[in-house]
């Protein structure tokens, strides 16, 4: 079975190809030829999930799934949320959207905060809206190199190395999009 992961984000394909059986082949837009820029305009991990699926169910008419994904910190009100990606600007460098995590956080003591996503699904005719999330704390310097985005400045709750220092065997199965990706895996393969 294809399903079409409507994202541009290389990083994010691997990560949820690697949560997918064998018999489900995943495909980037860039594999369907879709090079267009979809605009998140929605206000909610949901609305931007739901604008790119949707972009791509009624463009191509293929079943397929988006995410909108994010770090929430509870000390800067759930920041930089929808916004993580281009905390720091347009251009979605990441090392800037860290530093800027940093600077905002540098008198407070809360470092609490969850990566959170949710998955909009169109598939066999039907909408589905799945979800998951991690809680975990911000440190104040990099560690690992594994992962992408926040990783390397994320602790998971229960654990002493970053995302990015436990790399994939744990994030696969402890991770936002992991979580997601049972839900999408029980869709897929059970109906």
């Amino acid at each position: 079975m294809k399903l079409i992961f409507a994202t541009h984000n290389l990083n994010k394909v691997e990560e949820v190809n690697q949560l997918l059986p064998k018999s489900i082949s995943l495909l980037s837009l860039n594999d369907i030829g879709c090079h267009k820029e979809i605009k998140e305009t929605g206000k909610t991990f949901k609305e931007n999930a739901k604008i790119k699926a949707d972009f791509i169910r009624y463009k191509y008419g293929l079943d397929c799934f988006a995410d909108d994904s994010g770090l929430e910190i509870e000390a800067l009100d759930g920041a930089p949320g929808i916004y993580s990606a281009r905390y720091a600007g347009p251009n979605k460098n990441m090392e800037a959207n860290i530093e800027k995590v940093w600077e905002e956080l540098k008198e407070i003591n809360n470092t609490r905060a969850w990566f959170h996503t949710v998955f909009y699904v169109h598939f066999s005719g039907k909408e589905y809206e799945l979800s998951g999330s991690v809680e975990g704390s911000i440190i104040l310097e990099k560690r690992g190199n594994k992962g992408f985005g926040y990783d390397p400045i994320f602790v998971p709750k229960g654990y002493k190395k970053t995302f990015a220092e436990l790399g994939d065997n744990v994030k696969n199965k402890i991770g936002h999009r992991a979580i997601a990706s049972q839900s999408l895996i029980r869709i897929l393969t059970y109906l």
